[in-house]
C-alpha cells in the first residue's frame, strides 16, 4: 500500500513553476540589455545589463534549486508508487544534470522514467511527447545561444529565436511539472501500488 502520510509536492511544484516563469521573464529583459551594451557600450548600458543579469542569475539559481528538489521528491514518490519500476537513484537524478555531454540527453530520460513510474495513467504518447518538446526547446535554446554568440554576436534574429525557445521551454517544463505532480497526487490517494509500466 502507498503511504497515506506521503503527499504529492504541490507547494514545491507551484514554487518551482513560479521561479521558472520569473527566470524566463528576467531573461527576456536581460538579453536585449546585454545586446544593447554590446552594440553601444556606455556606463549606463553596463549598469543596466549588469543589474538585470544579476537578477536573472539569482532567479535562475533559485529555479534550478527548486526544480532539482522537486525532481528528487518526485523520484522518491515514483519509487514508492512503483517499487518494481526502473527509477534512477537519488544521486544520479541530481548529478546527471552537471556532467558535461551526459546532461544533453540523460536528464530527459530521468524525467521520463519518473513520469512512467508515477502512475498507470501515464500516457506514453501524450506525456512523453510533452517531455520531449520541453527538452528539444531547452537544448535548442542552448545551441542557439552558443552558435549566435560565435557567428553573429549581437544579432537580433538569434536573440529573438533564443528568447522564444527559452519561454517555450519554461512553459513546457511548467506543464511537465504539473502533469507528474497531478499523476502522483492521484496515485498516492490509491490503496494499491502502481504496477510497473512497460518501458518505451
Amino acid at each position: 500500500m502507498t503511504s497515506n502520510a506521503r503527499k504529492a509536492p504541490w507547494i514545491l511544484a507551484r514554487s518551482t513553476q513560479a521561479a521558472i516563469a520569473a527566470a524566463a521573464v528576467a531573461d527576456a529583459f536581460r538579453a536585449p540589455a546585454v545586446r544593447d551594451h554590446y552594440l553601444h557600450p556606455t556606463d549606463a548600458s553596463l549598469h543596466k545589463s549588469g543589474f538585470i543579469s544579476m537578477i536573472f542569475l539569482y532567479l535562475m539559481t533559485l529555479a534550478t534549486a527548486l526544480f532539482l528538489v522537486w525532481l528528487a521528491r518526485s523520484r522518491s514518490n515514483a519509487q514508492e508508487l512503483s517499487p518494481g519500476a526502473s527509477v534512477p537513484s537519488r544521486g544520479w537524478t541530481i548529478g546527471a544534470w552537471f556532467i558535461p555531454l551526459f546532461n544533453f540527453f540523460i536528464p530527459r530520460q530521468l524525467v521520463l522514467a519518473i513520469g512512467r513510474a508515477s502512475s498507470a495513467s501515464w500516457e506514453q504518447k501524450r506525456d512523453a511527447t510533452l517531455v520531449n518538446l520541453w527538452w528539444v526547446a531547452w537544448i535548442t535554446h542552448a545551441v542557439v545561444l552558443v552558435v549566435g554568440g560565435r557567428v553573429a554576436s549581437g544579432s537580433m534574429t538569434f536573440l529573438v529565436v533564443a528568447e522564444a525557445l527559452m519561454i517555450a521551454a519554461a512553459v513546457l517544463l511548467g506543464l511537465v511539472i504539473e502533469r507528474i505532480t497531478a499523476l502522483q497526487s492521484a496515485a498516492l490517494g490509491a490503496t494499491v501500488p502502481v504496477p510497473p509500466l512497460a518501458q518505451a
